[in-house]
């Protein structure tokens, strides 16, 4: 895969820093984007520049706004010439009583998880058309399939348009290029961090592995979405959550 260019949005951190890592070991150019943590963008792109011989750039970009997508476009095609994989992670999550939740709140959950995944592969896919190849992995979560949370209802609901935005590009795309997404349970990240002793242990006795994903689990299932291994792959949502279920 190598001289391949991938854009992670949200890779600062998480799931996305973890997915610059996984990527840059294939040898693929990595673009990390955040959109407020600078530091640990310039850490990750350190990292990533002395572990693995790859080119690699950060930039700050806020995903919902289309301006600041396009100008992010624009700086990887001056840098890079092509995006050959994009990585649509940034996502953000404000767990609130279901029926105090504002209008404002609501948007903003949908205008970063939801419009911003849009804008990225709208954007994103125009530059993989002329190229003649691409691959767009999303990232939703189990949240949008049937592990619901009230208090996160907003960040369900964008996350369920999602997997309806993926089966949507992937047609729009098909034959050229690919769009797949992949759907995590719970996993050990910043957004979970505030989770009690006692809550983690009672949602870990849901999951037939008894535990949280590691970052790099979720991350090993985008470099396999990216990779020629997954050539016939397409329109499909991955659960990825150690065996959930319900009691």
């Amino acid at each position: 895969m190598s001289n391949l260019v991938a854009l992670i949005t949200g890779s600062s951190r998480g799931i996305g820093a973890s997915c610059a890592i996984e990527l840059a070991k294939c040898g693929i150019n990595v673009v990390i984007n955040y959109n407020r943590n600078l530091e640990k963008a310039k850490e990750l792109e350190n990292y990533i520049k002395v572990n693995y011989n790859v080119d690699v750039m950060s930039i700050k970009c806020d995903i919902s706004k289309e301006e600041e997508v396009i100008s992010m476009i624009d700086q990887i095609i001056d840098n890079f010439g092509k995006i050959d994989i994009l990585v649509n992670n940034a996502s953000i999550c404000k767990d609130t009583p279901l029926l105090d939740k504002t209008v404002k709140d609501f948007r903003h959950i949908l205008d970063v998880n939801l419009i911003g995944t849009f804008l990225c592969s709208k954007y994103v896919s125009k530059i993989m058309k002329e190229l003649g190849h691409g691959k767009i992995i999303n990232i939703a979560s189990t949240n949008a399939l049937d592990t619901y949370y009230p208090e996160s209802a907003d960040y369900d609901a964008s996350k369920a348009g999602v997997i309806s935005l993926t089966h949507n590009f992937a047609k729009e795309l098909a034959p050229i290029i690919s769009v797949n997404c992949i759907c995590p349970g719970w996993v050990n990240t910043d957004m979970n961090s505030s989770l009690s002793i006692s809550q983690v242990r009672e949602e870990e006795n849901k999951i037939l592995l008894r535990r949280f994903a590691d970052p790099k689990e979720i991350a090993n299932v985008v470099v396999f979405l990216a990779s020629s291994k997954s050539s016939y792959i397409n329109n499909e949502i991955i659960r990825v959550d150690g065996g959930s279920f319900s009691e």
